[in-house]
């Protein structure tokens, strides 16, 4: 069994952890940077910048698959960070439900 003192250690910089991953961002971008989504480290979309030469009125499905790309990959490396993060915390265990 787990030391309580430890566990609450463990919370804390849990806690301490999902708070630096709220104020991080990561930045991804599609179409040549025609689109750009920026998403925090807890994997929150914060904005997504859209270059007035990518909208054409003529092809909106090309512009909806540019923010689905830019997205998707931020999201991708949100997870990543903060897999990072919590890997270098937990010492590379896998705790389900973290992140």
């Amino acid at each position: 069994m787990l030391n309580p003192n430890l566990m609450r250690q463990m919370q804390n910089r849990i806690a301490k952890l999902q708070e630096e991953l709220a104020n991080e961002t990561v930045e991804a971008t599609a179409g040549g940077g025609a689109v750009k989504a920026v998403v925090t480290g807890q994997l929150k979309l914060v904005s997504v910048e859209i270059d007035s030469a990518a909208v054409d009125p003529n092809d909106v499905p090309m512009l909806q698959d540019l923010i689905i790309a830019a997205v998707n990959d931020a999201l991708g490396q949100a997870q990543a960070l903060a897999g990072q993060r919590l890997s270098g915390l937990t010492g590379g265990m896998k705790i389900p439900g973290l992140f």
